[in-house]
């Protein structure tokens, strides 16, 4: 939909947009970049494939073990792979053609899902397939995350970095919304089988979108010297380290999913609601996401990038202590749907700190620190949520965790003075000196 200018208005004054266009969410980057649409269509595609069998995975693993605890460990498995592949993949996306790195991460994922196939077509399909499954996932994606997050900033403008956090933040909760919905209603009547051939396809239109991307040439500020290396990991630490806006990022949210991330739960929380659709629970926090992507106009007005993070994680995990005190399920989704869009918030803000500040040559490799701190929490959470639960009960489980985001996140607040007062224009500024540096440098090596 789009305003109507009033009848009597003055055709030399500056249109002003309205409150319902200011709210709504921006398309401009997939209006102005060809090559970035393609990317973002491929990737809605294959992110609703992955959704599925984001379900399906832990599902069919308590379907054979009964375990909340197997099904955290899940988590552990897929920890160790990701946190080596994101180093090694960033290094990589800084050196390499990022287009090229997505699409053989993508065929190795497409293989894996042939293989959980394969294991789901078995009488007695093996738990320790799931394991191994999950940690090859896990490696992939240490692959994908970062050539795609280095990637994104090369098809689109600085000043609409906003506006693509926004549009990802809608892709990824439309597909939770609509993936595990599908994904409960597969598995129980279809089987895990189809569930992960779905997801298998979903990855070869994806792979045709990637291919009709036209070539992006590496970053400018590339060299010889720089081949991916520990030293180049090392720098790209250094450089994480000696900025307190991007530390911020990464410890805010470790805190708010490790401790308020009850996925692992999930399946048991259904049952112990009487057995209601474990879809649902999944897809609660990506309602809630998609309900803030859709009014996310106003995150474009917003400067105080900091100070936005915090408070979205604090308020994640209050609404999850509310989750876990819940006797009732349709309360239990409303409050799991308001901790999604809180999350939303810190996402949306956060990956705007990452576009806007961090000069194109480190952008693989802050990419791989940045997937890290996105992905610790939740695999580590899960066998933090899973152990406690088993030792102490799901409701403490649920409620500790949330208590302990809340308060994690005050004291990281206090800890980060300049994470707080963060501002994006400075930040963007300081990307572009230091790039301008970075090639009068290299001009001088010439």
């Amino acid at each position: 939909m789009t305003d109507q200018p009033q009848a009597n208005s003055d055709s030399n004054t500056e249109h002003k947009p309205s409150i319902f266009s200011a709210l709504t969410i921006d398309l401009t980057p997939l209006k102005t970049s060809r090559d970035f649409r393609l990317l973002y269509i491929g990737q809605f595609v294959s992110q609703f494939g992955s959704s599925i069998s984001y379900v399906v995975l832990p599902w069919q693993m308590y379907q054979l073990t009964k375990s909340n605890f197997a099904v955290g460990m899940l988590g552990v498995a897929e920890f160790v792979p990701m946190f080596i592949m994101a180093f090694v993949g960033g290094a990589l996306a800084d050196f390499i053609d990022r287009r090229r790195l997505i699409v053989i991460a993508e065929i190795g994922l497409a293989i894996c899902c042939g293989v959980l196939v394969a294991n789901s077509l078995l009488a007695q399909p093996r738990v320790s397939v799931l394991f191994v499954v999950a940690a090859l996932f896990a490696a992939l994606n240490g692959l994908h995350r970062p050539a795609m997050e280095a990637l994104t900033p090369r098809l689109v403008a600085p000043e609409l970095m906003s506006a693509v956090a926004a549009l990802g933040m809608f892709r990824w909760s439309f597909s939770f919304i609509a993936g595990p919905a599908l994904a409960g209603l597969i598995a129980t009547g279809l089987g895990a089988g189809v569930a992960f051939a779905l997801d298998a396809a979903t990855f070869l239109v994806s792979i045709l979108a990637l291919l009709l991307i036209r070539s992006v040439p590496m970053p400018e500020q590339a060299h010889e010297d720089e081949r991916p290396s520990f030293q180049s990991i090392v720098e790209g630490l250094k450089y994480a380290r000696s900025r307190q806006e991007l530390l911020g990022t990464y410890l805010i949210d470790i805190n708010a999913m490790f401790f308020g991330m009850p996925i692992a739960l999930f399946p048991a929380i259904a049952e112990s609601f009487g057995g209601a659709s474990v879809g649902l629970f999944y897809a609660m926090p990506a309602v809630g996401a998609l309900a803030i992507s859709l009014t996310s106009g106003w995150t474009s007005k917003i400067n105080k990038h900091g100070l936005a993070v915090t408070i979205a994680a604090a308020a994640w995990g209050a609404a999850i202590v509310v989750f876990g005190l819940a006797g009732n399920l349709w309360v239990a989704l409303l409050f799991l749907a308001l901790a999604g869009a809180a999350d939303a918030v810190s996402g949306v803000f956060r990956m705007t700190i990452w576009n806007q500040t961090i000069p194109d040559h480190m952008r693989g490799r802050l990419a791989g620190i940045e997937m890290i701190s996105y992905l610790t929490g939740p695999y580590l959470g899960n066998a933090e949520a899973g152990l406690v639960a088993a030792r102490f009960g799901l409701g403490f489980s649920v409620v500790s965790g949330g208590v302990m985001c809340v308060l994690g996140s005050g004291v990281l607040a206090l800890l980060l003075p300049r994470f707080i007062r963060y501002g994006g224009r400075e930040g963007l500024a300081q990307k572009e000196a230091e790039e301008a540096a970075r090639a009068a440098q290299l001009n001088l090596k010439k």
